[in-house]
């Protein structure tokens, strides 16, 4: 068998896997390489240092530094794609014939590189992300930011054309499968949901004491989801909501403190979030971006046991059927109640791990990836 060679373009380094997009990147390189596959892996250094646990995954590893700046924030290309333009990677690609999987429109500047045009290339999806920041606009509070995240919106929405450049796309939603099957019918586009860190569900049987809600919550959209939270859900209830989070701002801190049932866990370690998460009766994840796939929330039905979210949290993950849905305040409320009085049971377990084994097992999905690349 002759041996299986391919580029992947990263917007970061992937290591440590600690957030969303490197968490799939990371893994999906780990998978691939335990198929035996050859991954020449190309990272933009910025705020992560060089990671020699990569080196034991790759057959290479090439760091090109990020161009950072206000200058790279004007013209009409992308902030995100401009601050990753490199010669040197393009010099590095040009060397061989193998495929190329760009992970984010972050990484695709040299999509549409005539020089490129007979490789094959693929466009790996983490989010819409014209949506996204659009997203971000609405949930900012600073108006410096507010107007960046608008104008980069608008941008990002007219730098999408890039993907018809593709041979194909790699969808991590339902949702966001049939978006790019609308806008780009030339290009194939498969569904293909994230990597991660779980090999098998290993949620516990019983009850706890609390509701956790946790995620980075110096992002807006995760401070907007707890605050959220504390003013319209829980107030009214006598159940403990336990929020952790990196560097909550101190608006949340203060609305935290007026509940006697509410607790902010600042920066919990790893090791920390785990326990909070297998021990929480009720984990309770909320968002109002329908955007990509959140990986916590494919994390804790993992982890977890009762799972209470809102439909834009879902956004076509086909995971509706493990999880309590409900949207309004009272909404919440009312299922956060009967669930407190319910025991999470040996069936349930049973029937999540059924379920992920079909569509987010990473061994699965990376004998998939493989029959797409090669």
């Amino acid at each position: 068998m002759p041996e299986k060679h391919v580029h992947i373009v990263s917007f970061t380094i992937p290591f440590p896997p600690d957030y969303g997009g490197v968490i799939d990147v990371y893994y999906k390189i780990k998978a691939l390489h335990q198929l035996g596959v050859k991954i020449h892996l190309h990272c933009f250094e910025y705020d992560r240092k060089p990671a020699a646990e990569l080196i034991e995954l790759c057959e290479s590893v090439i760091y090109y530094k990020r161009k950072t700046g206000l200058r790279f924030t004007l013209g009409r290309i992308p902030y995100i794609v401009l601050s990753r333009r490199s010669e040197e990677l393009i010099h590095n690609l040009l060397k061989d014939n193998f495929p190329i999987l760009f992970e984010g429109l972050h990484t695709c500047y040299y999509l549409n590189d005539p020089r490129l045009k007979d490789r094959k290339k693929i466009y790996r999806e983490s989010n819409i992300e014209h949506h996204y920041y659009f997203s971000l606009y609405k949930a900012e509070k600073n108006w410096i930011r507010k107007i960046y995240f608008l104008l980069a919106s608008v941008k990002l929405k007219r730098y999408e054309r890039i993907l018809q450049h593709a041979d194909l796309m790699l969808a991590v939603s339902r949702r966001d499968e049939e978006y790019l099957r609308e806008q780009f019918p030339e290009v194939p586009v498969r569904y293909l949901p994230s990597f991660h860190s779980n090999s098998d569900v290993t949620c516990r049987a019983g009850k706890g004491t609390y509701c956790l809600y946790h995620g980075n919550l110096s992002v807006a959209e995760n401070s907007v989801a707890a605050a959220f939270l504390i003013r319209e859900v829980f107030p009214q209830l006598g159940i403990t909501l336990k929020i952790a989070g990196h560097h909550p701002p101190r608006y949340l801190k203060r609305l935290a403190q007026s509940s006697s049932n509410i607790q902010i866990i600042e920066s919990p370690s790893d090791e920390e979030l785990y326990k909070l998460i297998v021990n929480a009766h009720i984990n309770i994840l909320v968002t109002f971006q329908a955007t990509g796939l959140k990986l916590k929330l494919l994390n804790t039905l993992f982890l977890g046991r009762f799972i209470l979210v809102n439909h834009a949290m879902l956004n076509g993950t086909g995971l509706d059927e493990l999880c309590n849905i409900a949207d309004s305040p009272e909404e919440l409320r009312k299922a956060l109640v009967q669930l407190s009085d319910e025991r999470f049971e040996e069936h349930e377990i049973s029937r999540r791990r059924s379920m992920l084994s079909v569509y987010y097992s990473n061994p699965e999905n990376a004998g998939r990836l493989v029959e797409y690349i090669f």
